[in-house]
């Protein structure tokens, strides 16, 4: 039961902070582009690469990898959410942005995760 109180305490945090930061994010381009969700995507899989490093070289337990990986990385990051604006560019006819937010997203969350694994490797190492 501790475990999931850990990943719902996680989820409680990364949920509204991945709806402000959206919002904030968004707020400040006038553009049919959804930063919001790219910014928190590329964000949370950062900090997800950095607590694996963590994880792998024993400065993070069990304990909090359910708490920031599962509960807040869990939370923070929405793969639905960038379907579904994907999905809503190209009905809304910007197929360039669509792309741009699918080839985007990956390289820049892949290079994030990888970024980050390597900090939390050299960091708790």
């Amino acid at each position: 039961m501790n475990d999931y109180l850990l990943v719902a305490a996680g989820g409680a945090v990364g949920a509204p902070l991945r709806y402000l930061t959206d919002r904030a994010v968004q707020a400040r381009h006038d553009s049919v582009f959804p930063w919001g969700t790219f910014t928190v995507n590329v964000a949370g899989s950062l900090i997800l690469g950095v607590l694996t490093g963590a994880a792998l070289s024993g400065a993070a337990g069990h304990t909090v990898q359910l708490l920031l990986g599962t509960g807040l990385c869990g939370a923070l990051t929405t793969y639905s959410t960038f379907s579904y604006e994907t999905r809503r560019l190209v009905e809304d006819g910007a197929a360039s942005f669509a792309v741009a937010n699918v080839a985007g997203s990956v390289a820049a969350g892949l290079g994030a995760a990888f970024a980050g694994f390597a900090l939390g490797g050299a960091l708790f190492t």
